[in-house]
């Protein structure tokens, strides 16, 4: 039988896992890297249609890790063409942050109207108090204050989700702020020490695909992401 050369692997990912895959990637085993926008995330037909251009751009048949989940079906329909697709079986990035679906499960079980910050979040600009800030340089106060109220008055938990409590102490006075600032809706604060579990498996995966589970999706070359391959029965 002939040799068969694995496929090169490549990334795709949101901006906020970069400092993820710099810490965990393994040495000369990815061969690009390409982090996206998180701005995209408040765009789902704009994500879909630049990640898809990411993928169309790479020449080579890879296998692409796409540092996403389903995020507000944004990766609905991304097409593999000539390569093959690897994802985490998640709705957004919080399960990957916190270390797996089943605890994100328990976080939702707990208080499922939360709004969750991380160090990637939090470095990116992404935030219901730097949203205001923005829309009152764009609109005024008073427009300011109406946007951002019809986005954030149902959320009841603020959540600061870091890897290590030295992440915690890094990132609380930022926290801090946007915790204050959400006090107008009624938001607890909380501090959740996550992992980095799920991610590390991910990276694992795309070395070895045949150790797959029920947690990754892995699309065959000509095939497609669908929102149905992301739900779940049970946890």
């Amino acid at each position: 039988m002939a040799y068969v050369a694995p496929l090169p692997i490549v990334v795709i990912a949101c901006q906020v896992f970069q400092d993820l895959f710099e810490r965990f990637a393994p040495p000369k085993v990815i061969r690009q890297f390409t982090f996206l926008d998180f701005g995209l995330h408040d765009y789902p037909k704009k994500l879909n249609a630049t990640v898809q251009a990411a993928l169309d751009g790479l020449e080579a048949p890879s296998l692409v890790v796409l540092g996403y989940g389903l995020c507000g079906n944004g990766l609905n329909g991304i097409r593999a063409g000539k390569h093959t697709l690897l994802i985490p079986r998640s709705d957004d990035c919080i399960a990957v942050l916190l270390g797996s679906y089943a605890r994100y499960r328990q976080e939702f079980q707990t208080e499922s109207s939360t709004y969750y910050l991380s160090k990637g979040w939090l470095e990116a600009g992404s935030n219901p108090l730097q949203e205001y800030r923005g829309y009152v340089a764009k609109y005024g106060e008073s427009r300011a204050e109406f946007l951002i109220d019809s986005l954030y008055h149902n959320y009841r938990r603020l959540a600061l989700v870091a890897h290590s409590p030295e992440d915690l102490d890094a990132y609380r006075e930022q926290a801090h702020a946007v915790a204050t600032f959400c006090e107008r809706w009624g938001m607890r604060y909380q501090e959740l020490v996550g992992s980095t579990a799920y991610f590390e498996r991910l990276l694992a995966l795309a070395v070895f695909q045949e150790r797959i589970d029920d947690d990754f999706i892995l699309v065959p070359p000509g095939g497609e992401l669908r929102q149905d391959q992301f739900l779940r029965l049970s946890v």
